[in-house]
C-alpha cells in the first residue's frame, strides 16, 4: 500500500492514522450525496501543468510556491467511463506533491495493475480528495490543489514532509468507478451467544453496542465470535466493506473510537485496517454482527496512531462491528 493512501485514504483508527478531523464536511460535498455537484478549477489548479498520457507517469510543473484557500480541481484529460459519485468504490492511480516546495511526496506508480482502491465517501476520506475525485469519470485524469483546511488541519503531516501551512496538489488517473451500494442501518442476522469470557454486548434501538470487559486478563491470541449471523453477501480478502464499529480497550473499558458516535458508518477496504480487524471481517456475511478481541501482535503494536491516548503498545482491544455491505 502506498504510504500517503495508508494516512489519508482511511477514516478512524480502524486504520492507522486518524484523518481530516479538522477539516470536515463541506456543502459542496454535502450536496454531492444527492446530485453529483462537481468541483471547479481555479487559478491554483489551472497553474498546475500536467504532460503525459493517462495511464503513464505524468510530468508535472507546479509554481512554486502554491497556495490556495480552497480545493481547486482541473480536468486534465476527461474519460468516457463511469462517473464516480458518493459511495462508489474506485480505483486511482497519483502522484502527490508539496505545494509549496514541489517536491514530489509519494505516487502509487501509474498503470492498471498499479491503481489503489478507495471508496469516495465523505467523511471517510479528507475533504479535498473526496471533492476531487466526486463527479470524474474513469480514463479521466484531474489535478486537484487542496488547503490544509481540507487535508490534515493546523497541525500537518511531519511524517509526510507536509507543514501545516502547505497546500498539496494531487494529479490522479481515475482507473476504475463502480455504482455504490445500499447498506444495511444494522447488523439484522440471527442472534448468536457469545463464548464464556467474552465482553458483554448491550445493543440500543439504533443498534449502537455498548461493551463491558470482564475484569480478567486479556486473552493473548486473537478471538472472533459472531453475535449476529448474516445472510447476506460474503466480504472477500481486498473488498470494500461498510460498518457501524464500536472499539475500546481491553484495560480500562474505555472507547477508543466508534463510527457510531461519528454519525455515519465506515468504509473502506479490508486489506487497509490492522490485522485483526481485517480477519475478523473476511469470511463473514452482510448482515452479521462480529467481535473482535485483538492483541497487540494482530492491533497495532509499536504503531499507535498520533493522537490517540487511550491505547499504548501492549493494549488489547475489543471491537463490536456490524457489517452492513461489501462489494
Amino acid at each position: 500500500m502506498s504510504k500517503i493512501i495508508s494516512v489519508i485514504a482511511l477514516a478512524g483508527v480502524v486504520a492507522l492514522t486518524l484523518v481530516g478531523c479538522s477539516a470536515g464536511s463541506t456543502t459542496d460535498a454535502k450536496n454531492a450525496s444527492t446530485s453529483c455537484v462537481a468541483t471547479k478549477s481555479g487559478s491554483g489548479s489551472e497553474k498546475v501543468e500536467v504532460k503525459g498520457k493517462v495511464g503513464a507517469v505524468p510530468t508535472v510543473t507546479i509554481p512554486t510556491p502554491l497556495t490556495v484557500t480552497k480545493t481547486e480541481r482541473s480536468v486534465v484529460v476527461k474519460g468516457k467511463g463511469t462517473q464516480a459519485t458518493a459511495g462508489s468504490p474506485v480505483t486511482i492511480n497519483y502522484a502527490v506533491y508539496n505545494a509549496t516546495s514541489g517536491k514530489e511526496l509519494d505516487t502509487t506508480g501509474f498503470g492498471a495493475s498499479k491503481a489503489q482502491p478507495l471508496t469516495l465517501t465523505d467523511g471517510s476520506i479528507i475533504p479535498g480528495l473526496y471533492k476531487a475525485l466526486l463527479c470524474s469519470t474513469v480514463g479521466s485524469r484531474v489535478a486537484a490543489i487542496i488547503p490544509p483546511a481540507d487535508a490534515f488541519g493546523t497541525t500537518g503531516q511531519s511524517d509526510l514532509g507536509i507543514a501545516a501551512t502547505d497546500s498539496i496538489v494531487f494529479v490522479i488517473d481515475v482507473v476504475t468507478a463502480k455504482k455504490p451500494v445500499k447498506a444495511l442501518a444494522k447488523a439484522n442476522g440471527a442472534p448468536q451467544a457469545a463464548p464464556k469470557g467474552y465482553p458483554t454486548v448491550k445493543l440500543a434501538k439504533s443498534g449502537e453496542p455498548t461493551i463491558t470487559v470482564p475484569k480478567t486478563a486479556a486473552p493473548t491470541k486473537l478471538e472472533i465470535a459472531d453475535l449476529k449471523k448474516g445472510t447476506g453477501a460474503t466480504v472477500k480478502d481486498g473488498a470494500t466493506v461498510t460498518v457501524q464499529y464500536t472499539g475500546v480497550v481491553w484495560d480500562s473499558g474505555q472507547v477508543f473510537d466508534s463510527s457510531w458516535s461519528s454519525g455515519t458508518p465506515a468504509t473502506f477496504t479490508t486489506s487497509g485496517v490492522i490485522p485483526g480487524f481485517s480477519k475478523a471481517l473476511v469470511g463473514q456475511k452482510v448482515g452479521s454482527q462480529v467481535i473482535a478481541i485483538i492483541p497487540p501482535a494482530d492491533g497495532y503494536g509499536d504503531n499507535v496512531p498520533t493522537g490517540q491516548t487511550a491505547i499504548t503498545a501492549t493494549s488489547t482491544l475489543v471491537f463490536v462491528v456490524d457489517i452492513l455491505a461489501t462489494q
